[in-house]
C-alpha cells in the first residue's frame, strides 16, 4: 500500500468515525449552550438589536414631528421648557 492510499483510507475512516459519533452534534450542542448563556445574561442577537434600533429611530422621528406640531399649535408666545425650539430669546 502506498502512502497516498493509506492517507486517503485513514481520512475516510476518520470521517466515518466522526459521522457515527456524538462529535457531529458537538457544534450544535455548543451553539445551544452559548445561546442559553446569552439569554440568561440578557444579551440579544444582532438581528434583534437592529430591529430595536430601527424602531427607536422611527419613534424619535415621530416624536420630533409631534413636538414641532405642538410648538406650531401653541404659537411663538407660549411657555416651553429650556432647550426646546420655542424657548429662544
Amino acid at each position: 500500500m502506498n502512502p497516498t492510499d493509506f492517507i486517503t483510507e485513514l481520512q475516510s475512516k476518520v470521517s466515518e468515525l466522526i459521522k457515527n459519533s456524538p462529535a457531529k452534534d458537538l457544534e450544535k450542542n455548543i451553539q445551544a449552550v452559548t445561546q442559553q448563556m446569552f439569554q440568561k445574561s440578557g444579551l440579544v442577537t444582532r438581528e434583534e438589536f437592529d430591529v430595536q434600533q430601527q424602531l427607536l429611530a422611527r419613534a424619535r422621528l415621530r416624536l420630533d414631528e409631534l413636538e414641532a406640531r405642538v410648538a406650531a399649535l401653541e404659537g411663538p408666545n407660549s411657555y416651553s421648557t429650556p432647550g426646546s425650539p420655542g424657548n429662544a430669546p
